[in-house]
């Protein structure tokens, strides 16, 4: 319970209560001045509406009453005084109040029937007093003028049944008075309702004095106490706890609105607190550094929200979108600002998940070297160009860094051969060059590469965009071109539809008229040789010629078979290994290298017209 401190003061002005001093005080309405005692009997001193009680003599002073000596020469002077008394309420404080006036005329005239109708009276008039004291309020002032007439009543008329009645209600009064006191020390303690605490001690009070309203007040500051401290856990985030207190609130008394306005501002602290956590989860993932306080900020709102309440869901999914791909999101496209001033190839964010890698053992024209098919996952997306990369980016690379590619150092490569129909070497092909040797366009993708000129230009790139690029593996490769499917081709079964991508098509004939022995029937793309780079339809996840047009390296060196090979996705390599990877089909493959599972392997420093690259970027 946090009701400590500065909180219990607060709640019991705000219930109509105010605390007393360490004596048996309680300051609430003053008595109505005709009810107020006489001036000369030692009254408590009201000090700023609060009653200051001066020690127990004066408690003695009211409870100890003497009956006034009246002196008794002129009976008639007397009795007329004892009238006038009487009609001012002047019952018993001094020799000339009227009982002790008409006790003493009664004494010295026993049978004077006019004294005796006149004590009546006065006795009558002391009840009426003494109950008008008892119920006007429940200050100090009013309960000792109260006990004042009860000790009259009892030291002149104690057997009186009108005497007992009210010595008894007066009784029960002062001791709800004392539980009362007590009470509000307790709740000032903070002890509220446990046994022996500030609730306890109101009931008690109320139980002996229904009339009590200051342990009404009382009852309510315990509640008032209890609904604030459950506030105040709300909004520490303990929910639990705060549902506890308000339980307990419940239980105080029967005060359904208090308890369902205190149930709305919890909720309402809840909502609020769920919001600001969410917010400071997503601004946390703005910074690639705060994912560890983004899954702290969506812990405690998991936490503390309602069971089926959805509270966390965009935070949650927003988490999942950065521990899997960064600040991106599957299926963005974007690219990389350069150092230079430039902008780095297009790139597309494929989503994570699994595939089944390589051939099934009853897939046509599937060879060992596909085999076993085996799973694969990525726990994490990547990016991958969405072009295989140009003659004119990689142009932008080797005048950067002043490169010579391989075959511009060793002065040639395999060229297509348009006279014999096929691949031969040929002098001053290099990186340059189209597929026959001749100058290729910017837009063409590069080919006369190697593997190691491709993580070259990898390197540079890293290095002008400060984020890694590299040679994909061959798994990503596979999962990129299968794009989610899992059928024998990219676009599934049969031949390849129209514009599947720059592949060895029946129709297909080449300048000098020569047709493919062996190619897809009836299919034409209208390019003998590569095609400039998005010529034809993307993929499902955004990639262009990932079918056709040029096989690419990956970073994988040869293996014979997918035995042992990785399940996650990473690049299967051996150091120093002088045979590598390349995959995808081209311009020039057969139908069977357009498969899916298809794969093939060429030296680290091999050059040709049909291989060229492209590359992941690591997210």
């Amino acid at each position: 319970m946090r009701a400590g401190g500065f909180l219990i003061p607060v709640l019991l002005v705000l219930a109509g209560c105010k605390p007393e001093p360490e004596a048996p005080a309680l300051a609430l309405h003053p008595v109505p001045a005709q009810q107020r005692l006489p001036a000369q009997v030692p009254a408590p001193a009201l000090e700023s509406g609060r009653v200051s009680i001066r020690g127990d003599d004066a408690l003695a002073d009211v409870l100890s009453w003497t009956l006034p000596e009246a002196s008794i020469e002129q009976p008639a002077r007397v009795r007329a005084a004892a009238r006038r008394a009487l009609a001012k309420g002047d019952l018993f404080e001094t020799e000339e109040s009227a009982i002790p006036l008409l006790l003493a005329l009664r004494k010295a005239q026993p049978d004077n029937a006019q004294d005796a109708r006149l004590l009546e009276k006065a006795r009558a008039a002391l009840l009426a007093q003494a109950w008008i004291a008892l119920d006007a309020g429940e200050d100090l002032a009013s309960l000792r003028y109260a006990q004042r007439h009860g000790t009259v009543l009892r030291t002149l008329w104690p057997a009186l049944p009108e005497a007992k009645t009210y010595l008894d209600a007066v009784d029960r009064a002062g001791q709800a008075f004392d539980l009362c006191v007590g009470g509000e020390r307790a709740l000032h303690a903070g002890n509220l309702d446990t046994p022996g605490g500030a609730l306890e001690l109101f009931r008690r009070a109320q139980a002996l004095w229904p009339l009590q309203t200051r342990a009404q007040r009382g009852i309510a500051a315990v509640q008032a106490a209890l609904l604030a401290g459950a506030q105040a856990q709300a909004a520490e985030g303990d929910f639990e706890g705060a549902y506890a207190e308000l339980g307990r609130a419940g239980r105080v008394r029967s005060d359904a609105e208090a308890i369902a306005t205190a149930r709305q501002r919890i909720e309402a602290t809840r909502t609020d607190r769920i919001r600001r956590l969410g917010d400071e989860g997503l601004m946390a993932l703005a910074d690639p550094a705060g994912l560890q306080m983004a899954r702290e900020r969506l812990a405690e709102i998991l936490r503390i929200a309602l069971p089926g309440s959805g509270a966390g869901v965009a935070l949650r999914q927003r988490i999942d979108l950065v521990g899997h791909y960064g600040l991106f999101r599957p299926g963005q496209v974007f690219t990389d600002e350069m150092a230079d001033g430039g902008r780095g190839p297009a790139l597309s964010v494929l989503p994570r998940g699994g595939f089944s890698m390589g051939a099934p053992e009853d897939e046509e024209g599937a060879n060992p070297d596909e085999q076993p098919q085996h799973p694969v996952r990525f726990e994490r997306g990547f990016a991958m160009t969405r072009h295989e990369i140009t003659v004119g980016q990689f142009r932008r690379f080797v005048i950067a860094t002043g490169a010579t590619p391989r075959a511009t150092q060793r002065g040639h490569s395999l060229a297509y051969d348009a006279r014999s129909g096929n691949f031969l070497r040929g002098s001053g092909i290099d990186w340059q060059s189209g597929y026959d040797g001749r100058p290729a366009g910017e837009d063409m993708p590069v080919i006369h590469v190697t593997a190691r000129d491709a993580e070259a230009y990898a390197a540079w790139l890293s290095e002008q965009t400060g984020v890694h690029y590299r040679l994909p593996s061959e798994a990503e490769f596979e999962y990129a071109l299968r794009a989610g499917g899992q059928t024998i081709y990219p676009w599934g079964v049969g031949a390849p539809p129209a514009d599947a991508g720059n592949l060895a098509g029946g129709k297909d004939v080449s300048t000098r008229g020569r047709s493919w022995s062996n190619a897809f029937p009836g299919y034409g793309d209208g390019w003998w040789g590569p095609a400039p780079v998005g010529r034809f339809a993307a993929n499902a996840y955004g990639l262009y010629d990932m079918v056709g047009n040029v096989s690419e390296w990956v970073a994988d060196c040869w293996h014979r078979g997918y035995r042992r090979a990785p399940s996650n996705g990473q690049a299967w390599v051996n150091p120093g290994c002088r045979t590598r990877m390349y995959r995808g089909s081209s311009w020039a493959s057969a139908p069977a290298q357009a498969r899916s599972a298809w794969r093939a392997s060429g030296g680290v420093d091999a050059t040709n017209a049909r291989v060229g690259f492209r590359l992941v970027r690591q997210l």
